[in-house]
């Protein structure tokens, strides 16, 4: 390993830089696809509140479908085919809806078809990336390869919604799924130039019903460890307010508050400002006021601020949507970054992707009702108060991180000292992880 090189991971380490520009690209065309979709429901289609809830609800059903399976299949397989296959398949669902629209079979139906399937595309892709990461860096190098990676996310979502608003403004909504379309073939040559080639995993033992048990040793470990719990559940909990707000964002934006979509595309990136600067604060905060306290303030303090977007409306008063926008990045990101590196060292190697899927089914598996719990709240009550509703629940649920083992320390821990469950069941002493 080249742990102790010197110089940054982007400079010295070809893997890494390989693995940042594939995530950078693919974080690019999802932005953009966050943006461009919605717009298109609501501009082209003219969608109803409910119908736009739905299509951000249907991108995060996978979760709820497959999440679990996908974190056993992952271990399994080797991690790097994984992602390539899913930024293939995103690449030409993301293609076919350009095409629909010229042909003239374009439809809500197709929408929720097309995020359904790159839902699903993107599980695989985020359970291999997040197991994928350790094997290619030494333990030292992960916290920076984190903080890099989650800042570049950011960045890229910054240019990704600009770029869609943009090209939605001066070439049609549709127009902004090319772009996606042609961010994941960026992505998927990226990650052919990495060189480092896993190993095959070991067949041995792999019984045709062993499948169910090796989904259940990551949800033990998940619900018997307090901290790997607490950050789950406060996870799942604050997912449900951060998309119920989201998934009616756009549609707030451009009907209640009257902004046009390029301008609701330009505000949107200037608030992803927020992750840039919270991704590359992370490392600073954590080692000043430790990783359980920087935990709070980034998802407790700064979130506090989503009260300020409901107040948003044409004109001066648009700041209160990029203070509060803001700030909600910053802090996300920045919690992201201290929960990924914790997960990283805390948890065994050879179940970390099981884990890793094991919280993302329960994080990412919020998602859909939170869409669809704004898109009803809209609806039902109109878009400003379901805003006002769903930005209130953001700092609400830092609440669990309080009140738990969390809010009563100063540092996450790095490393398990009690027993741990393998794939099959048994019990083991766990032993640290080993650079590779």
């Amino acid at each position: 390993m080249t742990g102790s090189a010197r110089g940054g991971l982007l400079r010295r380490h070809h893997d890494f830089r390989m693995l940042w520009c594939g995530e950078t690209a693919g974080q690019f065309g999802t932005s953009v696809n966050g943006l461009a979709m919605p717009l298109v429901a609501v501009s082209t289609l003219q969608a109803s509140t409910l119908q736009v809830g739905l299509i951000s609800a249907f991108a995060w059903l996978p979760w709820l479908i497959i999440g679990l399976p996908a974190g056993a299949w992952v271990d399994r397989l080797r991690r790097r085919p994984v992602m390539l296959v899913s930024a293939g398949a995103s690449l030409l669902l993301f293609a076919c809806v350009p095409v629909a629209a010229a042909a003239g079979v374009l439809g809500v139906g197709l929408l929720l078809a097309v995020a359904l399937l790159a839902g699903s595309a993107a599980v695989f892709f985020k359970t291999a990336y997040s197991a994928y990461l350790p094997s290619i860096l030494a333990p030292e190098d992960q916290p920076e390869g984190n903080a890099k990676l989650h800042g570049s996310a950011s960045a890229a979502q910054i240019a990704g919604q600009g770029s869609g608003g943009l090209v939605a403004q001066w070439a049609g909504a549709v127009n902004g799924l090319s772009a996606t379309a042609s961010a994941f073939l960026i992505s998927a040559l990226c990650l052919l130039r990495i060189r480092h080639r896993e190993p095959r995993v070991p067949r041995t033992g792999r019984r045709t019903g062993a499948l169910a048990a090796e989904v259940a040793a990551g949800l033990r470990l998940v619900a018997g460890d307090t901290w790997l719990r607490t950050l789950t559940l406060f996870g799942a909990t604050s997912n449900i307010a951060l998309m119920g707000y989201q998934s009616i964002l756009i549609a707030f934006l451009v009907r209640e508050a009257g902004l046009s979509p390029g301008s609701v595309g330009t505000l949107i990136a200037a608030t992803g400002t927020g992750g840039v600067a919270g991704a590359f604060a992370a490392r600073r905060v954590a080692a000043r006021f430790g990783t359980a306290r920087a935990m709070l303030l980034c998802q407790l303090g700064l979130p506090a601020f989503a009260l300020l977007i409901p107040l948003t409306h044409d004109g001066p008063r648009t700041w209160f949507f990029v203070t509060g926008g803001l700030c909600v990045s910053a802090g996300v990101v920045a919690g992201n970054v201290v929960k990924a590196g914790f997960q990283q060292r805390y948890c065994p190697p050879e179940l970390l992707g099981r884990v890793s899927a094991s919280t993302a089914f329960l994080n990412f598996g919020a998602l859909p009702p939170g869409a669809l719990l704004g898109g009803m709240l809209g609806a039902a009550l109109g878009l400003r108060e379901a805003m006002w509703i769903m930005t209130a629940g953001v700092p609400l649920a830092a609440l669990i991180l309080l009140f738990s083992p969390v809010g009563r320390v100063r540092d996450l821990p790095t490393s398990r000292t009690g027993p741990v469950l393998g794939a099959e069941g048994t019990s083991r002493k766990e032993s640290p992880p080993h650079p590779r």
